[in-house]
């Protein structure tokens, strides 16, 4: 006969919380647990209640117009009662697209440059000069749009707008000074280092088995970053991206010097408009026309809106990839 050994019994995994039940919490355990769920709840009761607050504060405007009128409005003055967000929220838009069109290619080409050609020696100065721009007060890239940006690019644009381009009407003039283009420049830089900064810890982030694997099967080093890190980092590309937008559209000092400040719908980017945040900044200590403040109150309920719109489409894509990524934390 066979001698039959007993089949080796094996115990359940346990989940980390289980074992620090079993082995017993510190006083100061769940007093942290406790404090940081406190905490948590305590700042989305504040956002929700900023929300509340901001939009009992702007319904009265409902007794003057609808909200439909108002959102889709394309007049706006005060001095009629007639209040229009549709320029402003255009202005927003265009301003905050052309920032992404000139920061986006700057920023990975800046952070591809540091992480992956640059010796360290040169890398760690040029990051610090990039990561310092993010420093700079507000109020003086606004002076510096004023003093250096709209000369700079004056002749420019009346050379695109005096050429075939000015037959198309986003280049067509006159050319104003202050315009949706200067303002996007100057938000340009301001979002250029939080796009740089995450998207060099995400590059950071690729597995050093990856890279080295793909040098291996003899792709070069342009082949890798092309196959290997982007594919691997563009969650936490992206992630930085939308960042930066939040950070374009909230903006308002800066762009008040630079925007032109005049509330209508241009089709040219060189023409002055005006934003939501710029216009809630300029025109709310002197709004003392009917419903001017109200009116005033709900540009930034909508402002919210297209903030929280964007960071709830930007987690949904972010999700996504790391859907495909198979769980991995591509932020």
């Amino acid at each position: 006969m066979t001698a039959q050994t007993a089949p080796a019994q094996t115990r359940p995994v346990q989940s980390p919380a289980a074992l620090i039940r079993r082995r017993g919490l510190s006083p100061g355990d769940p007093i942290l647990a406790w404090s940081v769920r406190a905490l948590s709840w305590l700042a989305l009761a504040a956002v929700v209640l900023m929300l509340v607050n901001t939009a009992i504060h702007s319904a009265k405007l409902l007794e003057h117009e609808s909200v439909w009128d108002f959102v889709t409005g394309a007049v706006w003055q005060p001095a009629s009662t007639v209040y229009g967000a549709l320029p402003f929220v255009y202005g927003t838009l265009v301003t905050s697209l052309i920032a992404l069109i000139l920061a986006v290619p700057l920023g990975l080409g800046a952070a591809l440059l540091v992480n992956e050609y640059l010796p360290r020696p040169v890398a760690a100065p040029v990051a610090y000069a990039i990561e310092l721009l993010a420093a700079v007060p507000s109020v003086v890239y606004g002076f510096w749009g004023i003093i250096v940006v709209i000369p700079a690019l004056r002749p420019i644009q009346e050379a695109v707008a005096g050429s075939p381009l000015g037959t198309i009407p986003i280049f067509a003039g006159p050319i104003a000074g202050p315009s949706y283009l200067v303002a996007g420049v100057v938000l340009a830089i301001m979002i250029l280092p939080i796009i740089t900064s995450v998207a060099r810890d995400s590059i950071n982030a690729t597995p050093r088995l990856q890279r080295e694997g793909a040098l291996a099967l003899g792709a070069t080093h342009w082949e890798t970053i092309r196959n290997v890190v982007l594919p691997f980092a563009r969650g936490g590309i992206f992630a930085g991206i939308i960042l930066g937008l939040s950070r374009a559209i909230g903006e308002t000092i800066a762009v008040v010097f630079v925007i032109g400040n005049q509330p209508q719908i241009n089709g040219s980017i060189f023409a002055p408009g005006y934003s939501l945040p710029s216009v809630i900044a300029s025109e709310f200590a002197e709004a003392n026309q009917p419903f001017h403040s109200e009116a005033l109150i709900a540009l930034g309920v909508i402002l919210f809106v297209i903030s929280f719109a964007v960071n709830v489409a930007a987690r949904t894509v972010v999700s996504r990839f790391e859907a495909r990524a198979g769980g991995a934390d591509v932020r």
